[in-house]
Formats: structure tokens, C-alpha cells, sequence
């Protein structure tokens, strides 16, 4: 029978405490440094804003760089994303025509409603392409999926995404669109944060708003913005480029970011 001496066990238990504490000696600090870098991101999260009291009653009284940030457009309301005065009013096939979207290409369509451009966009991209159909109300993509059903559509993807966050995998987006909805964001810094790590290198973010600059365009002023806006609020961000602003269409501006190549 082997006699193991009992000092042994004592200095082993030793180097086990010893080896413990100087592990959690490291990682508590670490963990003390991501908590603190969390703090410090939310705080400046929130030096972003500004709350107004007074305030246009269409907005929720939050800004964003001067800008009054509008209240989203409930799913209850999804049938006047759908009127057939769109066609007249809007023009899509102009947009569309814009866009130079070609076969293969991954689309993303974010506040894509009831999918008025995300199946106008999918029959573009083609059964090698796809489009996301992004939505932070689970009520729009369910309209979005029952009519995709319908049609036999399969190269739509429904995505739910957050108020400061798409849901989009980085790195493999050709196209972000926005028609209409950047200027009811939440937390557009957030938002557009994330697009930009979505995009591909050379990938483009569209932005269609509705022309501020024009008091003709019968929309109500914080669901509009102007050139100018969407360019500053875009300079935010080292990776975009305006590369061209379109006014081909009757009401709203087409305005085009490419993300930078490396």
C-alpha cells in the first residue's frame, strides 16, 4: 500500500486557492471594465437626445440632432400602404428603376410594412437573390408572410427586427432601403449603426423621405425631412459616402450612401 504524505494534500490545496484567487482576479476586473464600457455606451446613448415638452403633437417629443423624431405608423393602418393612389402619388416603378437592382443581390427592406417594395424588389433579385423583409411589428410581417404564401413568393425572409437593432447578419447586405421610416426611428443612431455593419463593403444605404424643403408635399412636417437632414445626421458615420440624391419623384427625395470599401 502506497503512503501519501499529508503535506502533499496541504500545499495542493494551497495552490488550488492560490490559482483560484488569481483567477478571479482576472476576471472580475474584466468583467468591472465590460460593465463600465456598457454604462459609458448607454450613457452616451443618451447625450444623443433630447426631450422637448413642447413639441409637434405627430412627434413623441424626442430629438436627434435638432430633428423631432415621428411616431410610428401602427399595422392598424397597414391599408394605406397599399392605396392605389400610391402608384400616382409615389411612383415606384421610378424608384425602383433607381435602385439598379440586379439578379442575385441580397435586399433589405427595413420598415418593410405590408411589403409594398419588398415584392416589387423580389421579383428583381430573382430566385438566386433575396430580400429582407424587415419590421419591428410581428403584426406587418404576418400580412407580409399570408400574402407571400399566396403568391408563391420564396425568396422573401421575414426579419423582426428592434428598435435599435435590424437583426441584419454583418457583412452581407448589397442594398438597405428605407422608404419612409428613418424619420421614425427611435434610436436612429442605434439603427443606422447596425445598417452600416449589415452593408457590404461598397453596399448602399437609400434613403426615401419625403421633401421638407417642399411645403407642397401634403405630409405632415415631422414625416418629412429635408436633403440637408439626412446628410448630417449621415456624417455620424466614417464608413458612408453620399454618393447622389434623386428628386425623380413626385414627392420624396431618393438620397444614396455607399459604405467604403477596404
Amino acid at each position: 500500500m502506497r503512503i501519501v504524505n499529508p503535506v502533499y494534500f496541504y500545499h495542493k490545496a494551497v495552490d488550488m486557492r492560490i490559482a483560484t484567487v488569481l483567477m478571479l482576479g482576472l476576471i472580475f476586473p474584466a468583467l468591472s471594465l465590460a460593465q463600465d464600457d456598457k454604462k459609458n455606451k448607454e450613457e452616451k446613448s443618451q447625450e444623443r437626445y433630447e426631450w422637448r415638452s413642447r413639441h409637434d403633437p405627430n412627434g413623441i417629443g424626442k430629438f436627434y440632432m435638432d430633428r423631432e423624431i415621428a411616431h410610428v405608423m401602427g399595422h392598424a393602418a397597414a391599408g394605406w400602404l397599399e392605396r392605389k393612389e400610391r402608384e400616382e402619388e409615389e411612383q415606384p416603378a421610378k424608384l425602383l428603376k433607381a435602385l439598379n437592382i440586379k439578379e442575385g443581390m441580397v435586399v433589405a427592406d427595413i420598415g418593410a410594412g405590408s411589403g409594398f417594395y419588398s415584392f416589387r424588389m423580389s421579383k428583381l433579385v430573382g430566385e438566386k437573390g433575396k430580400v429582407l423583409a424587415v419590421d419591428i411589428q410581428q403584426e406587418m410581417l404576418d400580412l407580409i408572410r399570408d400574402k407571400a404564401k399566396g403568391q408563391g413568393v420564396k425568396n422573401i425572409e421575414l426579419v423582426l427586427g428592434a428598435e435599435k437593432d435590424p437583426k441584419l447578419t454583418a457583412n452581407t447586405v448589397d442594398l438597405i432601403l428605407l422608404v419612409d421610416v428613418y424619420h421614425e426611428f427611435e434610436h436612429p443612431y442605434e439603427m443606422t449603426q447596425k445598417m452600416v455593419e449589415a452593408l457590404k463593403p461598397g453596399g448602399k444605404l437609400v434613403f426615401v423621405e419625403f421633401r421638407k424643403e417642399d411645403e407642397n408635399v401634403p405630409i405632415k412636417l415631422v414625416h418629412k425631412m429635408t436633403q440637408k437632414q439626412v446628410i448630417k445626421e449621415m456624417a455620424e458615420f466614417k464608413e458612408l459616402k453620399h454618393e447622389s440624391t434623386s428628386d425623380v419623384l413626385p414627392w420624396q427625395h431618393i438620397i444614396f450612401f455607399v459604405k467604403g470599401k477596404k
